[in-house]
C-alpha cells in the first residue's frame, strides 16, 4: 500500500510548479510596477523559506497537514471550507497558465522558425498555446491516473533537463555581463494603470513608501506559488519523514531562488527595454537566449534548447497543479464533504481517478475559457495563493495556543514567557502575508472579481454537499478505501516478495498497533518486506470461501495501518486470510512466504510463553523441513520477546 518516495522526488514535483514560475513571472510583474521587478521578486522568494517553514512545522503535526485539515483543527469546519476553496481556485489555474505558458513558448519559437525560412504564415499564439495546453493536461490527467510514482519519475527527469539548461543560462548570462558591463536594475517602482486597482485614483497609493511596496510585494507573491503542493506530497515521503521534508525544502529553496530570481535579473539587464516587454514578456528565457552574447546560429541553438525546456518544466507544473488538487480534494472528501462516490479508487491502479477527472475537467474550462491570455490567469491566480497562505500561517499560529503537544519542528523564534510561548516567527509570516492580501484585495480587480466569486460558489457547494451527505455517511466516511484482489494460493513473487526478508505482522484491533508501530521503526532501518496479515476467523464451509467479502470491521483495521504507514514513510503489504484457526493461517502464510520473523502483539488474555507455544505447535504442522527456524516475537510499548522456533 502507497510507494513512498524520496525527498528528491518530493522536491521535484513541487519545483516544477515553483521553478516553472521564473518562465513568465518577471513579465508579469514588470508589466506591473516597472524594471524593479527582479527586486521584489528576489523578496518573494527569500520570504517563500519562512512561509515553507509554516508548512514543515504543520506536515510534522499532521501527516495530511495540508491547508484543509490544519484549518480545521484550528479553527473549525467553516472557515476550512473557506481557506480550501480558496486554494482550489489557485489548483485551478496553476495548471492552465503554466501549460499556456508551455504553449507561447513553442508558439513564440514556431513562428521565429517560420520567419528565418520566410514562410508567409504565423501561428495565432493565444490559440495556439491553448490547444498545447489542453494537450499537456490530458497527457498528465493519464500519469495521474497511473499514480504519483509514475508522476514523480517524470518530474524528475524534467528537474534533471531544467539543472543543465539552469546552469548554461546563469554562466553564458554571467559572461554576457562581464563582456558587456553589468548594470542593476532601478528600484524605484512605477505601478501601471491596472497595478493599483481601485485605489489608482488615489495619490498617497504611490507617495507612500511602505503601502507601495506591499502593493509591489503584493504582485510578486504567485512567485512563490505552490507551496501547498509540499504538504500534499508529504503523505509520500519516505523515512525519515521530518528529516526529508526539511531536506526537500531546502532544496525547494535553493532552486527556485536561483532559477527564477536569476532569470528576472538577468532579463532586466541583458534584453533591450524596446523589445523584452513587446516581445518577450511572456518568453523571458528565450529572450535571454536571442540576446546573450554569441553567434546567431548559436543563440538560436540555444533558444530551440530553452523553449524545449520551458516546454517541460511547465508542463511539469500541470502535473502538480493536478497531484496537490487530487490531495486537497481527498482531504475534503475523507471528511464527508463530498459524497463518497468520488473517492473509489481506480479499479486497476488504485488512485481516486474520479477526483482526477473532476479537476483536469476544470483546468480544460479554465484554458479554453481564457483563450490562452497569460497575464489575465497570473492576475488571477494570486488570489488563491495569497489567501490559502493567510489561512495556513492564522492556523498554525492558532494551534500554538490550542494544542500544546510537542512537535518534530517548529517555526523558530519563540519567545517564553513564564509558562507561555509566544510564537514570534509564526506570527510575523502571517501579519506579512495578511497585509499582502488584504493590499491585493483593492490592487487586483481581475484576481479579486473572479476569486471572491470562484471561491464563494465553491464555498456553497462544499457546504450543500456536506450538509446533503453528511446524514447518508457515519464514521465509515473516514476509512481509507481498497481494491480487493483474490489469490488462491500465498505466492510470493505474485504478491512482490522475495527480493528481501520477510516479517509478518498479524494485526486484529486497530486500537492495539504498538507492535506494528515498533515493526515499522525497526523497518525504518532494515531492508526488510512487511506483511501485515489480519485472520478472518470462519467456521465450517464459510473458512474455505474463494472469494471472501472485505468487511467494514477489515476496511477499519487498515485504514489504521494506512495512516502508521504514512507517518513511518514505510510500505507494507496488507493480507486478509480466512481459517477456522488464527494462529494456524498465520504459521502457513509465514511459511508459504519464507518469513524471518512473525511479530505479534501481546495478548490481554494469554501469557507471551503461551501464544509462542500454541504458535508452535501449528509451525511444526505446516513446515516439513525440521531444521529450519522462524523468530517469534511478542511485543507491546515495553517489552520485545523472542522465540526461536
Amino acid at each position: 500500500m502507497l510507494v513512498f518516495i524520496s525527498f528528491w522526488r518530493a522536491a521535484a514535483i513541487v519545483l516544477c510548479d515553483l521553478a516553472s514560475t521564473a518562465y513568465y513571472i518577471g513579465g508579469i510583474v514588470e508589466q506591473a510596477i516597472g524594471k524593479a521587478a527582479p527586486w521584489y521578486i528576489f523578496g518573494v522568494m527569500a520570504f517563500s523559506y519562512a512561509v515553507r517553514g509554516v508548512y514543515i512545522e504543520s506536515c510534522a503535526m499532521f501527516v495530511r497537514g495540508g491547508v484543509y485539515r490544519v484549518v480545521k483543527e484550528a479553527m473549525g469546519g467553516t472557515l476550512a471550507k473557506l481557506s480550501v476553496s480558496a486554494l482550489m481556485f489557485d489548483y485551478v489555474l496553476t495548471g492552465p497558465i503554466s501549460g499556456v505558458s508551455a504553449g507561447q513558448y513553442i508558439a513564440g519559437l514556431m513562428n521565429d522558425l517560420l520567419g528565418v525560412m520566410h514562410v508567409p504564415f504565423t501561428l495565432p499564439p493565444a490559440e495556439t498555446s491553448a490547444l498545447i495546453a489542453v494537450a499537456i493536461t490530458i497527457y498528465f490527467w493519464r500519469q495521474n491516473i497511473l499514480g504519483i510514482e509514475e508522476s514523480s519519475d517524470k518530474a524528475m527527469k524534467v528537474m534533471g533537463i531544467t539543472t543543465v539548461m539552469v546552469v548554461v543560462m546563469i554562466v553564458w548570462c554571467g559572461l554576457t555581463l562581464a563582456m558587456r558591463g553589468a548594470t542593476l536594475p532601478p528600484v524605484g517602482l512605477h505601478f501601471s494603470n491596472d497595478a493599483l486597482g481601485w485605489l489608482g485614483g488615489t495619490a498617497w497609493a504611490k507617495t507612500v513608501g511602505t503601502i507601495g511596496i506591499v502593493i509591489a510585494f503584493g504582485h510578486s507573491i504567485l512567485a512563490m506559488s505552490g507551496e501547498e503542493s509540499l504538504a500534499q506530497v508529504n503523505r509520500e515521503i519516505a523515512h525519515p519523514k521530518v528529516a526529508n521534508l526539511k531536506r526537500a525544502g531546502f532544496v525547494i529553496f535553493l532552486y527556485s531562488m536561483l532559477m527564477t530570481t536569476l532569470i528576472s535579473f538577468f532579463a532586466v539587464m541583458i534584453i533591450p527595454d524596446t523589445v523584452r516587454m513587446s516581445t518577450y514578456s511572456d518568453n523571458l528565457i528565450g529572450g535571454l537566449a536571442m540576446y546573450v552574447v554569441g553567434p546567431l546560429s548559436v543563440r538560436l541553438v540555444l533558444r530551440v534548447f530553452v523553449v524545449i525546456v520551458g516546454f517541460l518544466i511547465l508542463a511539469g507544473a500541470v502535473n502538480t497543479a493536478i497531484v496537490g488538487s487530487n490531495g486537497v480534494l481527498n482531504r475534503v472528501a475523507e471528511d464527508g464533504v463530498l459524497p463518497d462516490w468520488f473517492r473509489h479508487p481506480h479499479h486497476r491502479y488504485g488512485t481516486s481517478s474520479r477526483l482526477i477527472n473532476l479537476i483536469v475537467g476544470l483546468q480544460i474550462f479554465t484554458i479554453l475559457a481564457s483563450r490562452g491570455n497569460v497575464y489575465v490567469l497570473g492576475e488571477a491566480y494570486a488570489f488563491g495563493v495569497v489567501w490559502s497562505f493567510v489561512f495556513k500561517a492564522l492556523s498554525m499560529v492558532v494551534l500554538r495556543f490550542k494544542g500544546r503537544k510537542p512537535r518534530a519542528w517548529k517555526v523558530p523564534l519563540n519567545l517564553h514567557v513564564g509558562g507561555v510561548e509566544l510564537p514570534i516567527g509564526l506570527t510575523l509570516i502571517f501579519l506579512v502575508l495578511l497585509a499582502t492580501a488584504l493590499v491585493n484585495l483593492f490592487t487586483k480587480r481581475v484576481a479579486t472579481e473572479w476569486g471572491i466569486g470562484f471561491t464563494i460558489g465553491l464555498f456553497a457547494i462544499f457546504a450543500l454537499s456536506e450538509r446533503f451527505w453528511r446524514h447518508k455517511h457515519d464514521a465509515a466516511h473516514q476509512l481509507e478505501k481498497f481494491n480487493v484482489g483474490y489469490t488462491p494460493e500465498l505466492d510470493p513473487v505474485r504478491l512482490g516478495l522475495g527480493r528481501r526478508p520477510c516479517r509478518i505482522v498479524p494485526v486484529r484491533d486497530p486500537n492495539n498497533f504498538s507492535h506494528l508501530d515498533r515493526a515499522l521503526k525497526e523497518a525504518e532501518h532494515h531492508n526488510v518486506d512487511l506483511v501485515v496479515l489480519t485472520v478472518k476467523v470462519e467456521r465450517g464451509l464459510a473458512a474455505n470461501d474463494d472469494n471472501p467479502h472485505f468487511t467494514p470491521e477489515e476496511q477499519n483495521i487498515f485504514t489504521a495501518v494506512v495512516n502508521l504507514a504514512e507517518a513511518h514513510g514505510k510500505t507494507v503489504l496488507p493480507l486478509v486470510i480466512t481459517s477456522n484457526d488464527a494462529l494456524f493461517a498465520i504459521a502457513r502464510t509465514a511459511q508459504e512466504l519464507g518469513a524471518e520473523q512473525v511479530i505479534m502483539g501481546r495478548s490481554a488474555k494469554f501469557a507471551p510463553d503461551f501464544q509462542a507455544e500454541s504458535f508452535a505447535l501449528r509451525w511444526g504442522q505446516v513446515e516439513p523441513d525440521a531444521d529450519r527456524e522462524v523468530v517469534v516475537r511478542v511485543m507491546s510499548e515495553r517489552e520485545d520477546l523472542r522465540f526461536e522456533i
